[in-house]
């Protein structure tokens, strides 16, 4: 563990549980909105691509929030960027609740993307900047794992919420905890960056740093494995509520049922590689998920070309999917922030960028092919699974 002055907090029970409250973010989000693609679509009068689009503007915010985020915060330290982002967050939720159009519902959630982008690369550079070692492995896989909690509880109620009352009050929900995550945050976090140790700022240092952490192999590695990741479980995000809803007739309760069944399985891998820190090597964990994404994608490709893609096959093949996430990303995003410890912020911002940017590339592709066909989103849970394997395997190999 790193300290440099008295006010730099431990990396504490407390402070974890709140790094996880602002991780829960995206998920959030997200996933209490996805159930809801078809009845949005209805109700805005939009079509399936429109409706996947307010997802991929969502994306595409994120990845710049992280992007623009990081180095600002390298700069100015960390609390107070935190908690101006999380305010915006939670001022763009509130005009997704009100929203009257798909356009404004569109841009909306690129500045709610934005916002919470950088709240959670922030986030992510605090626990750089406290832990080292075995222990950031750990502490990442913690954050993963409880934050996990988001992914079970988003769809479900999302879900509940679809049931009982109207796809806005998701965003209202998410607004709520947004407000919650302002006041956790005043409460429990501290600076964590001391002034000695700040970067000066501007666009020609953002760009010397964005060069460093790129000229690493071993990092640029961790980020094809990551993003090519990331790219395949947003093929099934994106899509997954067609292939269950549109297809095969689930209800929206029931598809938000399974959504948290499959996040309930991420976020068990997560505790487990968090077990094995230490005892296990981190990559071996890695590589066992990819050949998991790998066998899902090809088991989905299989069923979507032939077989009319049925419920039990599309069903397992997103539990394995989701659940080798867990091995993969949290795991790949510590060895990832331990190449470039001396730019964390940078660091953990073009990685950000990278997730984000592939999720919102892959959202749109994965939806060409309509409400009733699950050909694209296979195709590109495999292809992700290869381009992660090929970066674990030969880009970051030391």
């Amino acid at each position: 563990m790193r300290t440099s002055s008295p006010a730099q907090a431990r990396l504490t029970a407390g402070l974890v549980a709140t790094l996880v409250f602002v991780s829960a973010i995206a998920p959030l989000a997200t996933d209490m909105y996805v159930p809801a693609f078809p009845r949005v679509a209805g109700d805005l009068s939009s079509t399936a691509t429109q409706v996947q689009l307010t997802l991929t503007t969502f994306f595409v915010g994120m990845a710049l929030g992280q992007l623009i985020g990081g180095p600002v915060s390298d700069q100015r330290g960390r609390r107070i960027p935190l908690l101006a982002a999380l305010l915006a967050m939670t001022a763009a939720s509130v005009v997704c609740a009100l929203a009257p159009s798909i356009a404004v519902l569109t841009a909306a959630r690129f500045v709610q993307g934005f916002a919470g982008g950088w709240a959670m690369v922030t986030g992510r550079a605090i626990v750089v900047d406290l832990a080292s070692g075995v222990r950031l492995v750990r502490v990442m896989n913690v954050v993963a794992a409880v934050g996990g909690i988001a992914l079970v509880v988003g769809p479900l109620l999302g879900g509940i919420i679809l049931q009982l009352s109207h796809w806005r009050v998701s965003f209202w929900v998410v607004a709520a905890f947004g407000l919650a995550m302002t006041l956790a945050v005043l409460i429990a976090v501290p600076e964590s960056l001391p002034r000695e140790r700040r970067h000066a700022g501007g666009l020609t240092s953002f760009l010397t740093a964005g060069r460093a952490v790129l000229a690493n192999r071993e990092y640029v590695g961790y980020l094809v494995v990551s993003g090519a990741a990331m790219g395949a479980l947003f093929a099934y995000v994106a899509t997954s509520a067609f292939v269950l809803q549109s297809m095969n007739g689930l209800s929206p309760i029931a598809y938000s049922v399974d959504f948290a069944a499959n996040a309930a399985g991420m976020t068990a891998a997560a505790l487990i590689a968090a077990r094995l820190a230490g005892r296990v090597a981190t990559r071996k964990l890695i590589l066992t998920g990819q050949l998991a994404v790998l066998a899902a994608g090809l088991a989905m490709l299989v069923g979507a070309l032939w077989f009319g893609t049925p419920l039990f096959l599309a069903i397992a093949c997103f539990l394995v999917l989701m659940t080798a996430q867990g091995l993969i990303i949290p795991n790949t995003g510590a060895l990832a922030s331990a190449a470039v410890a001396d730019r964390p912020g940078t660091g953990s911002a073009v990685l950000g960028f990278v997730h984000w940017v592939a999720a919102g590339t892959i959202a749109p592709i994965a939806g060409l092919g309509g409400e009733h066909t699950a050909v694209p989103m296979a195709v590109l849970m495999t292809i992700g699974a290869v381009v992660s394997l090929t970066g674990l395997l030969v880009v970051s190999r030391r």
